[in-house]
């Protein structure tokens, strides 16, 4: 990999062989999170979700942006759901016509292809996870995926804990019976001496490629999605998709926990 240099902040990790210019990035300076790049998901399909929160945000004033745990008065948990755009999906009825969606949000960034990148500390404690990962508002709208999306999922890390696994990879055909998750690949979890960590996505017309720490560890030649996509730095909850109460193992968990991204940056490649 060859390093790109970011005046009084960490480098970045890019591949060799490629030129590549910075258009989008996020190094979380100052106190407050800039919500010209950011909204947060707070619905899950057209219903308000309970474990999702735009609380628990904090700019630690070095640089580091920090997305908390929450434990609620009833015993309950939350964790904000950072995004630059939305699954159109998630967006509640607020009209009076037979439209099934309200009014669609205003995306605050948008991209197709091109290298992204985290710079990450992961959590401590089990029972929610944290996830870098890219989606489009249309995802599984049209029988081709090349053309409504394909959900690439660059870092999760909800089976680290227990399996000592991140998981990366992509889907399509939308989250029902024709879903289809073909690429996903279980890759060994291994601790830096500082704990920070890379996740990366190089995204072409070609295919999939992902790093962890600078080095390959997947690989995917399509569906390839061809329409632009929104970015997702995301940490949530287990237990409430499937019951709507938290999953025990949250009761364990020592606060404050979270999950701590230094940068976020989109590159593209100089043709």
């Amino acid at each position: 990999m060859q390093t790109y240099k970011y005046d009084g902040h960490a480098d970045s990790l890019l591949p060799e062989g490629n030129q590549w210019k910075l258009v989008w990035n996020d190094e979380f300076d100052g106190r407050e999170l800039d919500t010209t790049k950011w909204g947060f998901r707070r619905n899950f399909w057209g219903k308000p979700f309970p474990t999702f929160t735009d609380q628990g945000v904090v700019l630690d004033g070095n640089s580091n942006l920090e997305l908390h745990l929450i434990r609620t008065p009833d015993g309950e948990y939350q964790s904000p759901h950072l995004q630059t755009g939305s699954l159109t999906f998630d967006i509640p009825k607020d009209t009076n016509g037979f439209w099934p969606f309200g009014k669609l949000e205003t995306p605050k960034f948008m991209h197709r292809y091109g290298f992204y990148e985290i710079r990450c500390r992961l959590p401590k404690y089990d029972g929610w996870h944290s996830a870098f990962w890219l989606q489009s508002p249309s995802i599984g709208t049209h029988p081709d995926p090349t053309q409504c999306g394909v959900e690439v999922d660059i870092m999760e890390n909800y089976r680290q804990y227990q399996y000592g696994e991140i998981i990366c990879g992509s889907g399509y055909g939308g989250y029902g019976k024709d879903s289809f998750w073909h690429g996903h690949k279980h890759i060994p979890f291994k601790e830096t001496a500082d704990g920070w960590h890379y996740y990366s996505l190089e995204w072409s017309r070609d295919g999939y490629v992902y790093y962890f720490d600078g080095v390959e560890v997947n690989r995917e030649t399509g569906p390839v999605s061809n329409v632009d996509q929104f970015i997702l730095v995301s940490t949530e909850c287990h237990g409430y998709r499937e019951n709507g109460k938290h999953d025990p193992l949250l009761d364990a968990a020592v606060l404050p926990d979270c999950f701590v991204v230094d940068h976020v940056r989109v590159f593209d490649e100089v043709k």
